[in-house]
């Protein structure tokens, strides 16, 4: 985990160096995550459908139509009812890449896609926590932003992974 982080860390102090001309602070919602598709539950049966995923994140502008950053994404579920009924916490962490193919004054149209680590935190009623690590990944190829004002941007995607099936959110140029 340390090593991941301080690779997360290594990598934006290079693109911040680099040429970031711009920075914005990104929040979202997304449903349906990789974590409901794939089994991101150590093998638990009965395990609900999660409520979402809330994603927070940082984004550097590096190239004209290119942004990188990292961001942190938030989940969690139950399984069903019962003497057992434990709970599962999902945290994401990946390194982000969005680049923008179409752009007008206030609409872009583009691709993002993000790598990293998801840590599903096992919560299982009368025994102790643990922790298990997944690949976690989120690839959209469609996604569209507009612009409210010179610092508010309003954007919805569509993709697979950690983030979200679908994921509707803001930007914030800081």
């Amino acid at each position: 985990m340390k090593k991941i982080l301080l690779a997360l860390a290594i990598a934006l102090g290079i693109a911040g160096s680099a040429s970031a001309q711009k920075a914005e602070i990104t929040a979202s919602y997304g449903g349906y995550t990789q974590m409901d598709a794939t089994d991101c539950h150590d093998g638990w049966g009965n395990v609900n459908t999660a409520w979402g995923a809330v994603t927070v994140g940082l984004n550097l502008k590096v190239a004209p139509s290119l942004w990188i950053g990292p961001s942190y994404t938030i989940s969690s579920t139950t399984t069903k009812g019962g003497k057992n009924h434990s709970s599962i916490l999902y945290n994401a962490i990946l390194f982000n890449a969005r680049y923008n193919y179409y752009h007008t004054s206030i609409f872009d149209l583009y691709a993002h896609a993000g790598l990293g680590i998801e840590i599903s935190h096992m919560k299982p009623k009368g025994f102790d926590s643990f922790n298990k690590t997944y690949f976690a990944y989120q690839i959209t190829p469609l996604g569209a932003s507009v612009g409210l004002s010179q610092v508010a941007t309003i954007f919805g995607e569509l993709g697979f992974g950690a983030q979200g099936l679908i994921q509707v959110g803001f930007r914030f140029n800081i």
